[in-house]
């Protein structure tokens, strides 16, 4: 009996949402691309007739990359070789570039595959390009063989491809690993460069040992590398976070002396150190000093001022800087208008968070995911739920997507407000992307919509035990 209730609930609830008008319209559908489709590119009516010395573009690569989706990628691969097309090193790493970028490695090896048997030269750049998405996708033992491999493909190792394994074996924590081969480099026929040691600098810094870090940087000098600006900051910014600005000036006088400029990143990370010690204005003085020694501010200059300003519940002052930088002709990107707009929410002052979201879009800014999910976690934290689902709808007509608990509490929110139809449609917005509620959202939803009993309860285990 208890079972027949519960499918009685979900059949109501299916045809509830079937019935619920959805003011969000519907994404329309993509339209792939065919070889005997003819593209027009109006960048080549600009172009002088005389287009003799210009070289031709590759019908299938100009294909390859119009096309979103990798799996058609893949079906015009093979549509151009039942046509008689003679796929060759650019066809290749198009598709292979197309396939690494959505992880679909299983085809990139089969790809690989047909690069081998028919002998194609390739450059080092693939392999570079394919050992750092083996990297993000976490398959390191992959990247560790197809750098192995590298010669089978008429493919020369090269020091940039060492360095590309070397930092996703740094990336993935597996430093023991980058140590031991970063000792076997000159046997592998490499001298390491400033990338090199940078590396190998950054996963000591990881691991949080300044002292190994240091001894990384004084044998670039022993071996005549010269280190970077970036060397420097590595070093800079683990100092600053420590607290130990007496060393990371330090630093900041021997590149000077060492001929290197430092740029904004360079005082950003001092700034931050500054800021970590609770010297805002030191901070501040620094980044209007850093013209007079000739490095222009940059927005990540402003960035970490408007941070500690807000860490510190400085709302107001923070605000009236970033209309400063305006003064000063800085145009503040997403990042900024986020950090302002997330400090004003943590705050429960969603309704300006939002006045900085219409700000910054007057202003020609577009605000990304997490400028949307702050907004509409905002709105729900101050149980404003009409405002949650107006950001929602912008959200996801800008095809970005909340989290799952955000979805719960502006269902639950609305329900509580009595508004089931605006319920009915962020429920077939989650319907769409296949999210669930948890068994503590849909208690919750069941409570709100029934009143608190003990047949609420039980009603919302047997919807978990349907399902």
């Amino acid at each position: 009996m208890f079972h027949s209730r519960a499918r009685a609930i979900n059949q109501a609830q299916a045809n509830l949402l079937r019935h619920c008008s959805n003011p969000i319209q519907a994404q329309q559908p993509y339209h792939t691309f065919r070889p005997n489709k003819p593209k027009t590119k109006p960048r080549r009516e600009r172009l002088h007739r005389d287009t003799t010395k210009l070289r031709r573009p590759i019908p299938f690569v100009s294909d390859v990359k119009e096309v979103e989706d990798p799996e058609e990628g893949l079906s015009l691969f093979y549509e151009y070789h039942q046509m008689g097309f003679k796929h060759d090193y650019p066809s290749y790493s198009a598709l292979l570039y197309k396939l690494a970028r959505s992880r679909n490695f299983e085809a990139v090896e089969t790809i690989l595959g047909h690069v081998r048997d028919r002998n194609i030269h390739c450059k080092d750049t693939l392999f570079i390009a394919l050992i750092q998405h083996y990297g993000k996708a976490n398959l390191v033992e992959k990247a560790i063989e197809l750098f192995n491999q590298m010669p089978s493909f008429n493919c020369v190792r090269t020091l940039q491809a060492f360095n590309a394994l070397l930092n996703v074996l740094v990336d993935s924590g597996r430093f023991v690993e980058a140590d031991e081969i970063f000792g076997r480099c000159s046997k592998m026929g490499f001298r390491p460069n400033s990338i090199s040691y940078n590396i190998m600098m950054k996963g000591w810094l990881q691991k949080g040992d300044g002292e190994e870090a240091c001894k990384v940087f004084d044998e670039m000098l022993e071996k005549k590398v010269q280190p970077s600006v970036v060397t420097y900051n590595s070093l800079i910014g683990f100092f600053g976070r420590k607290g130990e600005l007496e060393k990371a000036n330090g630093l900041l006088e021997d590149m000077k002396q060492k001929g290197k400029y430092p740029n904004a990143v360079t005082y950003a990370l001092l700034m931050k150190g500054f800021c970590m010690l609770g010297k805002h204005d030191e901070a501040k003085k620094m980044m209007f000093d850093m013209e007079y020694r000739g490095c222009k501010p940059r927005l990540l200059n402003y960035g970490v001022l408007i941070s500690d300003l807000g860490r510190r519940g400085k709302i107001d002052e923070a605000k009236s800087l970033l209309q400063e930088m305006k003064k000063r002709l800085f145009k503040p990107d997403v990042v900024l208008y986020n950090i302002l707009i997330n400090f004003l929410c943590k705050e429960g002052r969603a309704a300006e968070a939002y006045k900085v979201l219409i700000e910054m879009q007057v202003g020609g800014c577009v605000p990304n995911a997490a400028t949307y999910r702050m907004m509409v976690d905002g709105f729900c934290q101050i149980e404003d739920f009409e405002g949650g689902l107006k950001v929602l709808i912008a959200m996801l007509t800008s095809r970005h997507c909340p989290r799952l608990e955000t979805f719960e509490c502006l269902v639950t929110g609305l329900v509580k407000c009595g508004k089931i139809d605006d319920a009915c449609v962020v429920l077939e917005e989650m319907e769409k992307r296949n999210m669930q509620f948890c068994f503590e959202a849909w208690e919750a939803l069941v409570v709100d919509a029934c009143g608190e009993n003990v047949v609420a309860g039980e009603v919302v285990t047997e919807l978990i035990s349907v399902h």
